[in-house]
Formats: structure tokens, C-alpha cells, sequence
């Protein structure tokens, strides 16, 4: 039997309107709507859609960072109602992200500190985190001192090195150069390969999506945005983006992504 990670049952989400704020009964429209979804464990998942369409806010709500308005959202089949351990959160904001007056190696056993893990205990992780991500010659390193995909690495390295079971990345290599993404998503193939966690990932990047899921899952237009299609990638990695084959997945993603659904 497939074990699932995450499982989503008619979940739903809607902001309080600003006016509420001074006793107007007023309501806003739902930002998701009956969302449905189940990730097996070890599963790349990518979340594509138009920007504004709630895959973040989705994300969010897995995460325990923002609370949904209804339904189940179940990881390792317990209730989310707060972050926890199990998931590993990586930003789209190195800079926001990371701690600028900590050093690599320090920044990376953040988490592992706070969490009273001894020096010796924790030194060894962090290590082996940044061995994961190939800065085992930066530990020394300040932020301001990196480049964007080095800065990137750190957080994924911190994830890492707390193991959580989940890997939630938001739009992680967005504000990175085409080299630099190519580079960085290989090598985010790579840790996933070599550790076995799940992976969720946020982009609007049709190429993005169709490099790196296992399965993509594409969300409606908003308002009311819901999972709109999931689509099996059942390609081997390293992909050739310039196969027939991914000419023709891409070729799909772009028509499903344009109307915000399947195509009538």
C-alpha cells in the first residue's frame, strides 16, 4: 500500500476582508476552493498556475504558516494546525530568509540550535548538509559574501539539515539567471534522489514544471482556484528538454496553464 505524505480533502481558503475589520458584513470571495490531492511519500509534486492564483497561498496552509477556512489538510496523516518539524520550508528570499550576521555553517545549524542539539551533535549534520549542497568550502562564509544561488543552497542545506520528511519550496529559483536555475534544479533533483523526501514545489514556469515533477498539478484561475488537472510525468531523469517528448508535455502544460483547466 502507498504511503501519502500530504492529503488534501476539500480544502478551502478565504482572507477576512479588510472592511470586516470595522463590523461591516461583508464578504470576499474564496481564494481556493475544494481543493483534493494526495502525494505519495518520495513524490516530486509541482504546483503550476498563473500568478495570483492561490498555489502559494496552498502552500502556506501545508506548511501550518496560514490557516485554511475548511476542510482536511493532513501530513503523515495528522492534522496541520502549525509548522512543525516534518516540513522544510525553502522562500524565494535568500536574503529575507537567511541570518546576514551568521556565517554558512552557522545559519545552517540555526534550527538544530534552537532545538538545544549540542555542537557536537549538531556539527556533523551541518557537514553533511553542506557536503548535500556542495558549500562545504563556504561554511566560514557570510550572506553578503554569496551569490543568489549560493544563498538558495544555504536554505535548502538548513531544511536538510533538521530532516524533515517534506521539502516545501516557493518559487525557490525565480529570481535566479537561466544558468544558475538550470544548475540549481539539478542539483535540487539530485538531494531529492540521494535523501527519498517529498517534494513540493511552487512555480508558474511551464519549462520549470515539466524539468522537475513527477506529477504537476495545475490550479485554476482565481478567484475560487482549484486544482484544475494533475498530470503524470513518467520521463527518467536527467530530462532532455529538447526530446520530442518534452517538447509535447510542454506544448500541454501551455494549454492547460492559458485557459486556467483542461482544454474543452
Amino acid at each position: 500500500m502507498t504511503k501519502i505524505s500530504i492529503e488534501l480533502k476539500h480544502v478551502s481558503k478565504r482572507y477576512q476582508p479588510a472592511s470586516s475589520l470595522f463590523k461591516r458584513k461583508t464578504s470576499s470571495p474564496l481564494v481556493l476552493k475544494d481543493i483534493n490531492l494526495m502525494i505519495p511519500t518520495g513524490e516530486f509534486h509541482v504546483f503550476l498556475g498563473q500568478s495570483g492564483c492561490g498555489k502559494s497561498t496552498l502552500l502556506n496552509i501545508i506548511a501550518g504558516f496560514l490557516p485554511k477556512t475548511g476542510g482536511e489538510v493532513l501530513v503523515n496523516g495528522s492534522e496541520v494546525t502549525e509548522p512543525g518539524s516534518d516540513r522544510g520550508v525553502v522562500f524565494q528570499n535568500a536574503d529575507a530568509a537567511i541570518f546576514p550576521w551568521l556565517t554558512v555553517e552557522e545559519n545552517v545549524g540555526y534550527g538544530l540550535k534552537m532545538q538545544h542539539v549540542s555542537d557536537k551533535d549538531r556539527k556533523p549534520v551541518v557537514e553533511r548538509s553542506l557536503n548535500l549542497v556542495g558549500l562545504e568550502e563556504h561554511a566560514d562564509k557570510y550572506p553578503y559574501e554569496l551569490s543568489g544561488g549560493m544563498k538558495q543552497r544555504v536554505q535548502i542545506a538548513r531544511s536538510i539539515a533538521n530532516d524533515p520528511s517534506i521539502l516545501i519550496l516557493d518559487e525557490p529559483f525565480g529570481a535566479l539567471d537561466a544558468q544558475t536555475r538550470r544548475t540549481m534544479q539539478n542539483e535540487l533533483i539530485d538531494i531529492w534522489q540521494k535523501t527519498g523526501k517529498t517534494i513540493l514545489f511552487v512555480t508558474h514556469d511551464i519549462q520549470e514544471a515539466a524539468y522537475l515533477g513527477q506529477k504537476i498539478s495545475i490550479f485554476s484561475r482565481s478567484p475560487e482556484s482549484h486544482i484544475a488537472i494533475t498530470i503524470p510525468v513518467d520521463r527518467p531523469y536527467p530530462r532532455n528538454v529538447y526530446s520530442s517528448e518534452n517538447e509535447q508535455l510542454v506544448n500541454t502544460l501551455n494549454q492547460y496553464f492559458e485557459v486556467g483547466g483542461p482544454v474543452k
